[in-house]
């Protein structure tokens, strides 16, 4: 049993990082951009919020191997590891939805359209 959920917990942990790195990968490609170029480019994340749900079970399932490991070598880690991504929920709502709110999900392009891209990234 401690060895599914284990395997479950990287394998969640895993997916949930997914976007976060394609998000750094892409920063440098992006920040440059002119208005038009950039909110062509969001248009690709339509649908991404979905992989937020992700983090739920991935949050879950660290709790839980955090509990079988309690005493054990592992148990700070499956810890840190919930709160990490408890932390990426925080960061989500406290800057990027804020502007994803304000540009209607970058279809709109409000007059301060770069600081908030600034906020998103």
């Amino acid at each position: 049993m401690l060895k599914a959920v284990i395997f479950l917990a990287v394998l969640l942990s895993a997916l949930a990082l997914i976007p976060y790195g394609a998000h750094l990968l892409s920063l440098p490609n992006k920040i440059g951009m002119t208005r038009e170029q950039y909110f062509v480019a969001q248009s690709v994340y339509d649908g991404w919020a979905l992989l937020g749900v992700i983090l739920i079970p991935a949050m879950l399932v660290n709790i839980a191997l955090a509990l079988m490991l309690r005493g054990k070598a592992g148990f700070a880690l499956a810890v840190a590891g919930c709160i990490v991504m408890a932390a990426t929920l925080a960061v989500f709502f406290a800057s990027t939805y804020p502007a994803n709110v304000a540009t209607q999900n970058w279809k709109v392009a409000p007059s301060n359209w770069a600081e908030l891209r600034h906020q998103w990234e």
